[in-house]
């Protein structure tokens, strides 16, 4: 996945520059946090953790463990990918399948905000597309922007 990322699809003005993380910890039942660093500092993070601090913030009171847990799927349905901020590992996965099968217009296009942001890093995105996704950007997560931001400036 890395060299694929970092080598591979990334653009040329964020070679070394981008770095993707991926962390299994013993017992965490085939978990897997995946980050992305810029310049050496984390920006994002997709883990179950994340989302289940998402959802926690989400909430007045949490209630008891066992009834958060109870209703946790129902809160993954309630929040889609284009409505949450925070995202798993599953997720992550996923979006990174559908980025790789796919034309990078596809991927741009796209509603999943994960397969977007791969694609905003993508060294075939030129200067028209990346135009053409600003007037996007409002009806995306707020931090999808720092990716386009990343992308613009580096150019």
């Amino acid at each position: 996945m890395r060299k694929y990322l970092e080598q591979d699809m990334l653009a040329e003005a964020l070679k070394g520059r981008v770095r993707y993380g991926c962390t299994r910890f013993v017992g965490m039942d085939g978990c897997h946090i995946f980050e992305i660093c810029v310049d050496g500092k984390q920006v994002k993070r997709f883990s179950w953790e994340t989302v289940n601090s998402y959802f926690i913030a989400q909430k007045d009171k949490p209630g008891s463990i066992q009834n958060y847990w109870a209703g946790f799927w129902k809160l993954m349905e309630q929040y889609p990918l284009e409505a949450r901020t925070e995202y798993t590992d599953d997720e992550f996965c996923r979006a990174l399948t559908v980025y790789r099968n796919q034309d990078i217009q596809a991927s741009l296009a796209s509603s999943d905000p994960i397969v977007n942001m791969f694609a905003l890093l993508d060294r075939r995105t030129g200067k028209r597309s990346l135009e053409k996704f600003a007037e996007e950007l409002n009806r995306r997560p707020p931090w999808l922007r720092f990716f386009y931001e990343l992308r613009i400036q580096a150019e």
